[in-house]
C-alpha cells in the first residue's frame, strides 16, 4: 500500500499545478517517498489539534515544493478537501503558492526564501531542548530516563538551494555546536536547480560539510525506496547529533523532462501527466483520489500517534501545564532623575525585569551583547537558561529567533543598528507570520564616531519602518522604553526597538503610557509659533534647541517625541490634528534619512535628516561635518523660522 499512497500523493500534485498554470512539479515527483515515509511511520501529529504542543513540527524549507506539502497533508486526513487542492495558488485558498504559516492546518512556518525554513527549524529544535529540560516529570521510564512533557523532533525537507544559502551555514553550524539531536534534516539531493545542473555551481561535499559541523550524517542511495528511507530516520533519531540524512533523487521522476531543470519551475503538459499516470497506475480522471490508500495512511498515523497524544493529555493535566501568555506592567520601576544613561544601558536594565516576570523570555546577541547590553543574567547552558550566544550568526539569528516564537517563546536578538540588513529577511518573515520577535538594534546614528560610515546607520531606520505589520520604536529615554516594551509584550508584535550608545537624560515630560499613540507632546507651549518632530536621542537635543530659541527670540516651540512613526499613523484624525495642528511650520529632526517624513512637512527644507554616508571621526567631528550639531541645527532652524 505505500507505493499506491506515494503514487497518488505524486497525481494529486501534478493535477493540482496543471489546473493552477504554474508550480514545481519536479519536487512532487522526486520527493513525494520522503515525505510520505516521514508522515507515516515517523511523525507524532494529530490531524484534529494541529497545533498539539508536543507534536514533531515539519518545516517544507523547499517552499516551492507546497503541492506536494498540501497533496501529503489531505492524504494524511488533515483539514483539506479536495476542492482546497484544486484551489491552489488561487487568492483566499488554504492552499497558497508557498506554505503560510496560519492558513493551512498541518503548515508550521511560511516558507519560500530559501534558508529561512533549515534555519528556524534550529530555532524550533533549541525550543524542544529548551521545553524539555522545563518541563521534565520526575518519573522513571522504561529506558530509566527521566521523562519530560516534551520531547518532540523538528524534520526538514530541504534541497541543494536550501544549502547554498550562506544562513543555512550559518544556522547548522550553531545547530551542531549546540547538539540539537532532535533535528533531523532530509536533504532531497538531486543535482538540478532552477537554471540547470549544480555542476560547477555547487561541488561542495555535503556529507564532509556537516560532519564538519559536528553532525551525524546518513545517505540513502535511491529515494525510491521507502524503507531505506525508513531506516536512515530511525537511525538519526538515535543520535546524539543533528542529523542529515543525504537522499538521491531524481527531480520530476517520470515525466520526460526527468532530471531536468525544465520540470523544476513549470507544469507538465497534458500527455506527459497521462503518460505519467499510466506509469503510476493512477486513473487519468483529475484530482483522483484511492480511498482505501487514503485511510491505510490514516491509520498509520493514528495507531502510531494516538497513544503519545494522550499520554502528554494526561500529564499536561498532572503538572497543570499552559502556555504561559501574559501582560505585563512595568509602571513601579524607579528611575533615577539625577542621571544621564546609554540608552542601550537603561534598555539591559529593564529587560532584566521583564525577565523576572516571563519565564518564556529568551534570546541573545550576535557576538555584541558586551556592546549592545541586551544581555539576559542566565546563560544557556545544558539548555538551561534565557540568554543565547549565537556568535557571529546576524543572519541565522533572525530566522532562529522565529523558530522559537513558534514554539511558544517571547524571543528577542540584538545587534548594531547598520547590520540590521543582515537580518532583514527573517524580520520580514517575523512580519508575514506576526510572531512575537523583538529585535533590539543600537548604535543607531553617526554619532558612534570613529567606527565610521559601516557602523554608522543612516538608511536602515527608514527601511525597517517600510515592513509591514513590524512595530519599530526608536524611544528617547529609559520610560520611554518601558512603554515600549509593554507594547510589545502585550500585543505579542514583531518589533524593533532602535536605541542609541550616548547618554541622555530622563525628561521631564516623556510618559511610558503615551508610547502607544506612536508620537505625543513632551514640550508644550503657551504660543504656539512651530512644531520639531523628533525620536530617539534628538528628543533631548530638540528640547535643548527648543528652549534656547524661547530664550533667544520668545519663539514659543512644541516638541513632539515619535517614538513610532506608523503607530501614530494609525490614530485618528482628531489625535493626529491635536498633536500637530494645521497651519504651523513643522520641523523633523532625525539621524536617519528622510524617507517617509516627507509628508509632515511643507517642503524638505525642514528636514534635518542625514542622506549621506558618515565619516571616521570624533562624534562631535562627525556631526559638525554632517551639519547634525547642536549649534548646526539651531542656526539652521532660526534660518527656517525667522
Amino acid at each position: 500500500m505505500d507505493r499506491e499512497i506515494v503514487n497518488n500523493i505524486k497525481s494529486l500534485g501534478i493535477d493540482m499545478i496543471d489546473k493552477a498554470g504554474s508550480g514545481h512539479p519536479g519536487i512532487v515527483l522526486g520527493a513525494a517517498p520522503i515525505i510520505y515515509t516521514l508522515y507515516a511511520k515517523h511523525m507524532n501529529v494529530k490531524q484534529d489539534d494541529p497545533l498539539w504542543e508536543n507534536r514533531d513540527r515539519f518545516v517544507l524549507s523547499a517552499g516551492h515544493g507546497s503541492a506536494l506539502l498540501y497533496a501529503t497533508l489531505y492524504m494524511a486526513g488533515y483539514n483539506l478537501t479536495i476542492d482546497d487542492l484544486k484551489q491552489f495558488r488561487h487568492i483566499h485558498s488554504k492552499t497558497p503558492g508557498h506554505p503560510e504559516y496560519g492558513i493551512t492546518e498541518g503548515v508550521d512556518m511560511s516558507t519560500g526564501p530559501l534558508g529561512q525554513g533549515i534555519a528556524s527549524a534550529v530555532g524550533m529544535a533549541l525550543a524542544g531542548k529548551i521545553l524539555n529540560k522545563k518541563y521534565e516529570i520526575p518519573k522513571k521510564s522504561k529506558l530509566g530516563k527521566e521523562q519530560s512533557l516534551f520531547d518532540y523532533n523538528v524534520y526538514v525537507l530541504c534541497g541543494d538551494g536550501d544549502l547554498m544559502e550562506g544562513i543555512s551555514y550559518e544556522a547548522t553550524s550553531l545547530a551542531g555546536s549546540l547538539k540539537l539531536n532532535n533535528l533531523i534534516v532530509l536533504y532531497d539531493s538531486n543535482d538540478v536547480s532552477l537554471d540547470g545542473s549544480t555542476n560547477n555551481v555547487f561541488d561542495d561535499n555535503v556529507i564532509e560539510r556537516f560532519k564538519a559541523l559536528n553532525w551525524n550524517t546518513i545517505q540513502v542511495k535511491d529515494g525510491t525506496i521507502i524503507s531505506n528511507i525508513d531506516k536512515a530516520i530511525e537511525l538519526a533519531k538515535k543520535s546524539d547529533k543533528p542529523t542529515l540524512i543525504e537522499i538521491k533523487t531524481i527531480i520530476g521522476e517520470g515525466s520526460v523532462n526527468e532530471n531536468t531543470n525544465k520540470v523544476h519551475g513549470s507544469p507538465l503538459d497534458k500527455d506527459d501527466i497521462m503518460r505519467l499516470k499510466l506509469k503510476l497506475k493512477i486513473k487519468p480522471e483529475e484530482f483522483y483520489v484511492n480511498n482505501e490508500a487514503r485511510e491505510n495512511f490514516i491509520d498509520q498515523i493514528n495507531e502510531r500517534c494516538l497513544k503519545k497524544y494522550e499520554i502528554f493529555t494526561k500529564q499536561a493535566n498532572e503538572i497543570n501545564y499552559q502556555r504561559e501568555n501574559v501582560r505585563i506592567d512595568l509602571s513601579n520601576l524607579i528611575f533615577d532623575y539625577t542621571q544621564k544613561e546609554s540608552l542601550r544601558v537603561s534598555n539591559g536594565k529593564i529587560m532584566h525585569e521583564i525577565a523576572k516576570r516571563i519565564s518564556n523570555f529568551i534570546g541573545g546577541n550576535a557576538d555584541v551583547g558586551s556592546s549592545t547590553k541586551a544581555v539576559l543574567p542566565n546563560i544557556l547552558t545544558d539548555f538551561v537558561g534565557n540568554n543565547i550566544n549565537f556568535g557571529v550568526r546576524e543572519h541565522a539569528m533572525g530566522a532562529i529567533l522565529n523558530g522559537l516564537a513558534l514554539c511558544g517563546f517571547y524571543s528577542f536578538g540584538s545587534t548594531f543598528l547598520v547590520f540590521s540588513d543582515y537580518l532583514k529577511p527573517a524580520i520580514r518573515m517575523s512580519a508575514l507570520m506576526n510572531l512575537p520577535v523583538t529585535y533590539i538594534f543600537t548604535h543607531d546614528s553617526i554619532n558612534i564616531g570613529q567606527d565610521g560610515p559601516t557602523h554608522q546607520p543612516i538608511e536602515q531606520l527608514s527601511s525597517l519602518r517600510s515592513i509591514p505589520n513590524l512595530a519599530v520604536f526608536r524611544p528617547a529615554d529609559a520610560k520611554e522604553i518601558t512603554g515600549c516594551w509593554e507594547y510589545i509584550i502585550n500585543n505579542k508584535k514583531p518589533s524593533c526597538l532602535v536605541l542609541s550608545r550616548n547618554e541622555v537624560s530622563l525628561l521631564d515630560k516623556t510618559d511610558r503610557n503615551s508610547i502607544s499613540y506612536g508620537g505625543y507632546i513632551v514640550r508644550k507651549e503657551n504660543n504656539l509659533h512651530a512644531i520639531i518632530i523628533s525620536t530617539g536621542s534628538e528628543v533631548e537635543l530638540s528640547i535643548k534647541i527648543a528652549n534656547s530659541l524661547y530664550e533667544m527670540y520668545k519663539l514659543d516651540i512644541r516638541v513632539i517625541s515619535m517614538p513610532n512613526r506608523n503607530l501614530f499613523l494609525k490614530q485618528s484624525k482628531e489625535y493626529q490634528e491635536k498633536i500637530l495642528p494645521k497651519g504651523y511650520r513643522t520641523i523633523v529632526i532625525e539621524a536617519g534619512s528622510k524617507q517617509g517624513w516627507e509628508g509632515f512637512v511643507y517642503n524638505d527644507k525642514y528636514l534635518i535628516t542625514l542622506d549621506n554616508f558618515g565619516y571616521s571621526g570624533t562624534k562631535e567631528e562627525v556631526a559638525d561635518k554632517m551639519n547634525f550639531s547642536y549649534e548646526r541645527i539651531l542656526q539652521k532652524i532660526i534660518k527656517l523660522l525667522k
